[in-house]
């Protein structure tokens, strides 16, 4: 009888941990999605910055994706506003401008990479029936218009 009751302890200790690992885990992953998300609405505001100082032409475009913030609720907004500056400063073969865009094309991966592990961790079964990811929104991905 000891021994069931010595085998139940460790195996609710075992789970415990696992628990709290978990949402540990969870946590920084979420941490990391905030920090890449602002990561790449600098690299958009930027290379927008430098379109706008470059391209005459694209400032009104800039001016308008600068105003929308990336945020969660405005993906769709900031995506029109990022296809809009594209169309007006295709063809441009700056360097600063092409640099900027690379380092917006590294930001979206970072950002995406970020999303998708933490829904890996946050879909499973046991984190969703133990609500280890809390109340916090399931990330979503940000497609950069082409």
């Amino acid at each position: 009888m000891t021994l069931c009751y010595l085998a139940i302890a460790v195996c609710l200790t075992f789970f415990l941990a696992w628990a709290y690992f978990t949402a540990q885990r969870l946590n920084r992953l979420h941490i990391r999605v905030d920090t890449a998300r602002n990561n790449l609405g600098a690299a958009l505001d930027r290379r927008a910055v430098v379109a706008q100082a470059l391209v005459p032409q694209a400032a009104r475009e800039a001016e308008t994706a600068l105003a929308r913030p990336l945020e969660v609720n405005n993906f769709e907004q900031r995506s029109q506003a990022e296809r809009a500056l594209l169309a007006a400063i295709s063809g441009q073969t700056h360097p600063l401008l092409v640099d900027a865009s690379a380092r917006v094309q590294l930001a979206h991966r970072f950002y995406n990479d970020a999303v998708t592990d933490t829904r890996a961790l946050r879909t499973r079964p046991l984190v969703r029936i133990f609500r280890l990811g809390g109340t916090a929104r399931l990330p979503e991905y940000y497609e950069l218009p082409s």
